[in-house]
């Protein structure tokens, strides 16, 4: 069971592996196309029911005239991948099953703790099953402890492991992320501690287990929040759109709309302060920690300053002065900018219902040392449920 690449595209540098994707929702079925872009056959295992649960979220569908309608939810986190439909409580679709992760290189699964063991698929019996299958579980709140047979949903995650007491206008308002970052991380971190798991098998010749969670994925991310309670004993909160160690450092208005800026060193704060008539030395002003300090004080100044200009206008004077800066874009917006289109990051690809559709692209590129690029240029679309049982049709033993 190979994958074969388009003809004129690199296959990746991950081509030949097999992974078995027994994951829905988010979380692992990033993890998956995250190594189906590297170019592992991903083989997508639904439930012949209506598949993985993304199918269904929306809205946002799309539907094809005399075809099943497809969730934009689904195609986000599922292109290089093929479909098959088996029911792990039948027995032919489970020996299908056995036959697949003997001949595969990794097993994903997001099943609860305890649920892969009651359908038979422990990790000793796994081992058995193939001693260098590597296999990566994702829980919501970790496979032991306290807490660990608890269901995880992105944004109980984000509440539960603390990013929302750091995200929004203040204290007394919290937000989420506005996209599933709790899931996002934690397929990550999984693909990454997949590949990791992989080179050491290059050594020893054997598999492992690999295991993440939601809450594990978010504070992972937690950086200076983190150490700021653990050595420091103080606890974040959350301070909208300006940084709680370094000012100025965030959101202003201009006269027409909104502009970023990270003033992140003094020098970069002597280079601001020339190029708008600041004096640095000004009580308050001296250092970060100062500013800091004066947070109110700093932002209302440069607010005063900002309101001058257009978004155009201040943009190009703070790229002259070397300060760096950004706008606000859509998500609209992004996919129509060139810089965006330039690094690969929208592709077009031929859906079996949908037709040609463009996606966002993987996020890593790939270059010899004379510059070459290398990246894999060529992706399939997200499979319809099934698409694929071709595959497993043969692998069935009926009684």
């Amino acid at each position: 069971m190979t994958s074969t690449p388009h003809p004129t595209s690199p296959p990746g540098p991950l081509h030949g592996l097999v992974v078995v994707d027994l994951t829905r929702a988010l979380a692992g079925p990033h993890a998956a196309m995250m190594l189906g872009d590297l170019g592992a056959e991903v083989i997508k295992v639904e439930h012949p029911d209506g598949g993985d649960d993304t199918r269904g979220w929306g809205p946002p569908f799309v539907e094809p005239e005399g075809a099943a309608r497809e969730s934009t939810y689904f195609l986000c986190a599922n292109r290089n991948k093929k479909s098959v439909t088996l029911d792990l409580k039948d027995d032919a679709d489970k020996h299908a099953l056995t036959e697949l992760l003997t001949r595969a290189d990794v097993l994903m699964e997001n099943f609860r703790p305890g649920v892969l063991d009651r359908l038979g698929f422990s990790h000793r019996e796994l081992e058995r099953l193939n001693p260098r299958l590597v296999v990566l579980s994702i829980s919501g709140f970790g496979h032991d402890g306290p807490e660990a047979a608890r269901a995880g949903y992105d944004q109980i995650a984000q509440g539960e492991a603390g990013l929302m007491s750091v995200t929004g206008p203040g204290p007394n308002d919290l937000q989420r992320v506005g996209v599933p970052i709790a899931d996002l991380l934690a397929g990550m971190y999984g693909a990454f501690g997949v590949v990791a798991a992989l080179q050491e098998r290059e050594r020893t010749g054997r598999g492992q287990v690999v295991r993440s969670s939601l809450l594990a994925a978010v504070v992972g991310v937690h950086a200076f929040q983190g150490t700021k309670w653990t050595v420091a004993g103080q606890i974040g909160e959350a301070t909208g759109n300006h940084h709680p160690s370094i000012c100025p450092y965030g959101l202003f208005d201009t006269a027409d709309g909104a502009v970023q800026i990270a003033v992140g060193s003094e020098g970069l704060w002597h280079r601001f302060c020339a190029g708008f008539g600041i004096d640095p030395a000004n009580p308050g002003l001296e250092t970060n920690p100062d500013r800091v300090a004066n947070q109110k004080r700093v932002n209302e100044l440069v607010q005063s300053v900002f309101s001058l200009y257009s978004t155009d206008e201040l943009l190009e004077k703070l790229d002259r002065i070397g300060v760096p800066a950004g706008r606000i874009r859509s998500i609209r917006e992004v996919y129509e900018w060139e810089q965006t289109r330039s690094q690969g990051l929208l592709i077009g690809v031929d859906h079996d219902t949908l037709g040609h559709i463009e996606l966002p692209g993987p996020p890593l590129r790939f270059f010899d040392a004379d510059g070459s690029e290398r990246t894999r240029r060529s992706h399939s679309a997200p499979p319809v449920l099934g698409a694929d049982n071709a595959l497993v049709d043969a692998l069935r033993v009926r009684s």
